[in-house]
């Protein structure tokens, strides 16, 4: 049986990651023979993903539920289901660790612009359209699945995480595990999940798909769906 994958986000021809994803799904069957069976989840149906063995939480904000995005990162995270989260998936994925583990009452401010001190704020620079190098920390499952030091990466992002805030999430389990060339954070994993894997910047416009981080979260995703039939057996 086909791993079943939620593509957790507010379809639109517009979104060039989304119109991305049918190309991605084809490269992983031909390329890696992983078939998963996947479903658009529009943000404000994002509840009750216990039974899918992937969740993909997808850019394309502001979303139209940022309630029903926090709420498929904590079904995810809480239920050990494989997650990755891409660019407004990565900073909706933090709002929740933000305020579910953290107890921080987290703000977005494409969300929420009059929030004082936002959690997930205006880049000083605007990345939208732009290709950076991104430098994975030693050790790491980010650098363990790009196998390179430093990896350059597609972005259409204008928002990321504040700086003040990157203390206490990691000294709650969270592990910043991409950086760019000035420091400032750009990949994000949680060590003792089985899959969980956030990126500001967007996998899915990578030149020649699958990108290896989505290739890594297939594979995860077919394991998780192994182990559920395992245990229904």
């Amino acid at each position: 049986m086909a791993p079943r994958i939620a593509l957790v986000g507010d379809r639109s021809p517009s979104v060039r990651s989304h119109t991305r994803i049918p190309l991605i799904l084809d490269a992983l069957r031909e390329r890696d023979g992983v078939t998963l069976d996947a479903y658009w989840i529009p943000t404000e149906e994002a509840s009750g993903l216990s039974g899918f063995d992937g969740v993909w939480i997808l850019p394309g904000s502001p979303y139209r539920s940022e309630r029903g995005a926090v709420d498929a990162a904590r079904a995810a995270r809480e239920g050990g289901i494989p997650l990755l989260g891409t660019c407004a998936g990565f900073q909706h994925a933090l709002l929740e660790y933000a305020r579910n583990v953290c107890g921080l009452a987290a703000a977005h401010a494409e969300n929420d612009p009059a929030a004082p001190d936002p959690l997930i704020q205006p880049l000083s620079c605007s990345l939208a359209g732009h290709e950076a190098a991104v430098r994975t920390v030693p050790g790491s499952l980010f650098e363990r699945l790009t196998g390179v030091d430093t990896t350059v990466e597609r972005y259409f992002c204008s928002f990321g995480p504040n700086p003040a805030y990157l203390d206490v999430l990691e000294s709650h389990g969270m592990r910043f595990t991409g950086h760019d060339e000035a420091g400032e954070v750009r990949a994000a994993e949680l060590p003792g999940h089985p899959f969980y894997l956030l990126t500001l910047f967007q996998p899915e416009l990578a030149e020649r798909p699958p990108h290896p981080l989505v290739r890594a979260f297939a594979r995860a995703a077919r394991a998780h769906a192994q182990s559920r039939a395992d245990r229904v057996a």
